[in-house]
């Protein structure tokens, strides 16, 4: 069933609206911020977010990077390729993350915000100074069809949390309300996260076919693009919201612009020459041994390296267990055994970077190794005979000796294909008749996994498998990743301190039958969808870390991905000109952090 959205207008519907509302509201105050747990860090009167420098100089231009390309300037739908960076630069929210904390979202386009008492609805007050990058007010109005057009028409990952909406109402000319259907602390905090977009604009237009930049609030329009090949961001000179203190000290540089490459290496060496003045590298060894060009050597290229307390996202390779024989853990344990992760570490990297343990690796909502106890193990429990064993027992990666020809993981490997009905005949492992092979979908201009998949196709020989690479260009990847198009290709997903309903997005088994979504496993287990509705219940910290650590478990022990490095600490290399403050929040760098907080200035 679609939630009602219901627009109160008249002067009496809205005046009987808010007497029925008065019992909730003697229980609620409205307030500057709100937090998933506990109370928000900073106090109404702050000035600006603690990793921000509000002194920072505006002007300059930074321009960055992308691989691949792009169709489509709207990153709200589903058609096309938009830039990534384009729905964080340019559209704003009714609140704004502060990255010290873990999950707590501070008054932006909204002046404040209020709870019931369970968080079963959630109220927010409009600034009357809001406005969009044409001047008009955003209004009532905007915010209520931007939550049903983003619902019923934007890209998947919007789509989930009309589900949970029961209906919005108009409670005031400034105001709104947001009641939900379920029992969910989150909600009230996705809501305020939810990008608001100008109805106007879409007045006469097939919302999930447009593909040319939607007018947002932000600090950044678009201000010129060559489809494929660049797109220049222009700092708003009339930005309404550049006083407020979430946003002093941040959007400093006049202009952002990113260029397009075919792959990694072509965009190294623009770097090296100069069109670009910063570039994020995530290969250790690369950046010791590569980033010794002239640049460096005199000064003009500075190399930062800035840590971060956050989860390293799990990155690697994800096998689609939609088909087989990816649907059978043991050929998925197989192909885990077969890939030798620390002869690969040391021949790429030089050993440099440690290997994604679990999908929270590097911090305090990974699981433990040994068995499960105390209110881990209470939640896994009711689901404990329809999990692989090792969620309960315990569960880490395979590991080699490091030798390129890891004798011992190849014969584990076959052990575990045996024992699932697989035998090599004439130097090829079949089952009925049918020889395991498989094809493996990479972007064109992958650079580092590209290496890695060669080394591993190498190994996946040895017991018989034929494992072959599929290059396709970067609208052909976005398309078939998106309809679930592959047997085993790249991954990569970040992950925050605060897990919350992008979980059932990820990997909620309606996620896995959405196109789009990016649960490229195809995971459904009941399990999954238990803890992630056990990490949205949580009232208090320790509950929520058990369910973390729980979906944690199964997800790792599900062999669903084969994991890569870690990327605990963040190496980016940037025009001297380019400055970031001395303080880095708990989130350290990311989206949120370069370019929002830098700033230029010449010496």
């Amino acid at each position: 069933m679609r939630p009602v959205f219901f627009r109160a207008k008249a002067p009496k519907i809205a005046a009987f609206c808010a007497l029925i509302a008065l019992p909730h509201m003697a229980m609620a105050q409205p307030q500057h911020g709100i937090a998933m747990y506990g109370h928000p860090a900073l106090p109404p009167d702050f000035v600006s977010l603690p990793y921000a420098n509000p002194d920072a100089p505006h002007g300059g231009r930074i321009t960055t990077g992308n691989t691949g390309s792009f169709d489509s300037l709207n990153p709200f739908v589903l058609k096309g390729t938009a830039p990534w960076q384009l729905r964080f630069m340019g559209y704003e929210s009714l609140m704004g993350r502060s990255y010290d904390e873990p999950f707590t979202l501070y008054g932006l386009l909204a002046e404040s915000v209020e709870v019931g008492p369970n968080r079963q609805w959630v109220e927010f007050t409009l600034r009357k100074e809001a406005q969009f990058s044409d001047g008009s007010p955003v209004t009532v109005e905007d915010v209520i069809w931007s939550f049903d057009i983003l619902g019923r028409e934007g890209h998947p990952r919007y789509r989930g949390f009309a589900g949970h909406t029961k209906e919005i109402t108009q409670t005031g000319p400034r105001s709104l309300r947001i009641t939900f259907n379920t029992e969910d602390r989150e909600l009230a905090l996705i809501a305020g996260l939810r990008p608001i977009l100008q109805k106007a604009q879409f007045a006469d237009k097939d919302f999930a076919n447009v593909t040319d930049a939607p007018i947002g609030s932000g600090p950044y329009v678009v201000s010129n693009y060559e489809l494929g090949r660049r797109v220049t961001l222009r700092r708003n000179p009339d930005y309404w919201g550049k006083d407020l203190p979430l946003r002093r000290g941040t959007n400093n540089l006049d202009e952002i612009r990113i260029e397009f490459f075919g792959d990694a290496t072509v965009l190294f060496e623009a770097f090296k020459a100069g069109e670009l003045t910063v570039l994020r590298e995530d290969n250790a060894e690369k950046w010791d041994s590569q980033y010794d060009f002239p640049a460096v050597q005199r000064g003009d290229v500075i190399k930062a390296e800035i840590p971060h307390k956050k989860p390293s996202r799990i990155t690697g390779l994800v096998m689609n267990t939609r088909r087989a024989p990816f649907d059978d853990i043991a050929v998925r344990e197989a192909l885990m055994q077969a890939f030798n992760f620390e002869f690969i570490n040391d021949t790429l990297t030089g050993g440099r970077q440690p290997r994604v343990t679990s999908y929270f690796s590097n911090s305090e909502l990974a699981m433990s190794l040994g068995p499960a106890t105390g209110r881990v193990r209470a939640l896994l429990a009711p689901f404990a005979d329809q999990l692989p064993p090792e969620v309960m027992t315990g569960y880490a990666l395979p590991q080699s000796d490091g030798s390129a020809r890891n004798r011992k993981g190849i014969r584990r490997a076959m052990n575990a294909l045996e024992n699932a009905g697989w035998s090599v005949e004439d130097g090829r492992l079949t089952k009925d008749g049918k020889p395991l092979s498989f094809s493996i979908l990479l972007r064109q201009g992958s650079g580092d996994t590209r290496a890695i998949v060669d080394l591993y196709i190498q190994a996946l020989e040895r017991l018989g498998i034929t494992a072959r690479i599929e290059t396709v260009d970067n609208a052909q990847y976005e398309a078939r990743q998106s309809s679930f198009d592959f047997d085993m290709t790249q991954f990569r997903r970040d992950l925050s301190l605060s897990p919350g309903n992008e979980q059932r997005y990820y990997w909620g088994a309606d996620a896995a039958d959405t196109e789009g979504s990016p649960n490229l496993m195809g995971v459904k287990q009941p399990a999954v969808d238990a803890m992630i509705d056990a990490l949205l219940t949580a009232t208090d910290r320790d509950d929520f870390l058990a369910a973390a650590h729980a979906l944690d478990r199964i997800l790792t022990a599900g062999r669903y991905v084969i994991p890569f490095y870690q990327f605990n600490i963040s190496r980016i290399a940037h025009a001297k000109a380019l400055h970031y403050p001395a303080t880095t929040p708990i989130y350290g760098d990311g989206v949120w952090f370069m370019p929002e907080v830098w700033w230029y200035q010449e010496e």
